[in-house]
């Protein structure tokens, strides 16, 4: 993905996508939380070990930046994969967790 206006915009960055799979289909964009190899424990971060869902290194979910992507800014698939359940509730209380939502 590619993520308008942000510092470094012409680099490729991986992305998870949280929206639903049914939202996914009907609409023009797709909600994510983008990825980033620095790896800084943070209360809204949350660890991908390389591998896990397609990526080709250990990352961080960086929850706190969750946004909505035009599909054109996307990378043509196949998409990586899924991440594991734990992986995807850990985001979910990220996310909610960024939002002021208590947990």
């Amino acid at each position: 993905m590619k993520i308008p206006g942000h510092p470094g915009d012409r680099k490729l960055r991986p992305a998870l996508i949280v929206s639903l799979d049914v939202r996914n289909r009907l609409a023009n964009d797709v909600i994510v939380v983008p990825l980033s190899t620095t790896m800084r424990p943070a209360p809204t971060h949350v660890p991908i070990a390389q591998g896990e869902g397609g990526v080709r290194f250990s990352s961080m979910a960086k929850c706190e930046q969750v946004t909505t992507l035009d599909k054109s800014l996307l990378m043509r698939g196949p998409f990586a994969g899924r991440v594991g359940e734990a992986t995807l509730v850990a985001v979910e209380r990220a996310v909610m967790r960024a939002i002021g939502v208590a947990i």
